[in-house]
């Protein structure tokens, strides 16, 4: 779904062709149909199997945005010269990326783009986020999400996240005092790729982000369409990438390439 920051939030989807805006849907009774068909994201060819989040198998295998780096962003190789594609890396991740902090289900570190702020955050499900660090690759991104993951949780719990707003967090406290743990290990970093390589960052303005909810549910039960390729009720909320209906949740992310029909009841 694609996201623009206002409040709240507002999302669109691409349906033939056209960018239909989910908001407008709220209270509504909505149905998604799965019609069988998987294409891949990259090369349109049909798939049985989605892989990635949208990829047939030859890709998955092939591109450099589907190898374990991405996830894993301090396992970068393109420094040793056995990146898949080498432009690609040169145009994705030998750029600046931002180190940031961020509330979702609770406090969180996470790296990303720095094109992809705010769109990353809306993506998350995150209600607050603060810049912390500007570095210049995405490895480098990598090291220092590392140092800080030792202290503080790199991943979202979406059951959580889905079950409403978490407690406000004083960021602003919270990177002060991860900086002052870190900061022997940062000096290290600092050291081995130089200053300007990886940088503070300071007076950062934090971020606040409302999503278009009516009501969370109680309980979060998640809709598979490759299991059940009809999913309806009435939608409740948007919020990350997922759809919130008072019969379940589900993560469109998840089913990038399939062929759905979306209509009204």
């Amino acid at each position: 779904m694609k996201t623009a920051l206002e409040s709240p939030v507002q999302y669109q989807m691409v349906f033939g062709g056209e960018l239909l805006p989910i908001n407008d849907l709220l209270g509504q009774a909505v149905q998604l149909e799965f019609s069988g068909q998987i294409n891949c994201i990259h090369c349109d060819r049909k798939t049985n199997k989605s892989f990635s989040q949208g990829y047939c198998y030859p890709c998955f295998k092939r591109l450099a945005q589907c190898d374990t780096c991405i996830m894993s962003p301090e396992r970068c190789h393109y420094h040793q010269g056995t990146c898949r594609e080498p432009e690609w890396g040169e145009a994705n991740c030998m750029i600046d990326h931002i180190v940031y902090l961020a509330n979702t289900s609770g406090l969180k570190v996470g790296i990303t783009r720095h094109s992809q702020i705010p769109t990353r955050w809306m993506d998350q499900g995150a209600t607050q986020a603060k810049p912390i660090f500007r570095v210049s690759s995405r490895l480098q991104s990598g090291l220092v999400e590392t140092v800080f993951k030792a202290h503080v949780a790199d991943k979202t719990s979406w059951q959580a996240m889905l079950k409403g707003s978490a407690e406000d967090l004083d960021l602003e406290q919270q990177r002060q005092n991860l900086l002052a743990e870190c900061a022997a290990d940062i000096e290290a970093l600092q050291q081995e790729h130089g200053l300007q390589a990886i940088r503070v960052l300071e007076d950062q303005a934090e971020v606040r982000i409302e999503y278009p909810v009516l009501e969370y549910p109680s309980k979060v039960k998640s809709f598979n369409l490759d299991k059940t390729a009809t999913v309806e009720g009435t939608l409740l909320g948007i919020k990350g990438q997922y759809l919130i209906f008072d019969t379940g949740v589900i993560n469109m992310r998840k089913y990038g390439g399939y062929h759905i029909a979306l209509s009204q009841l």
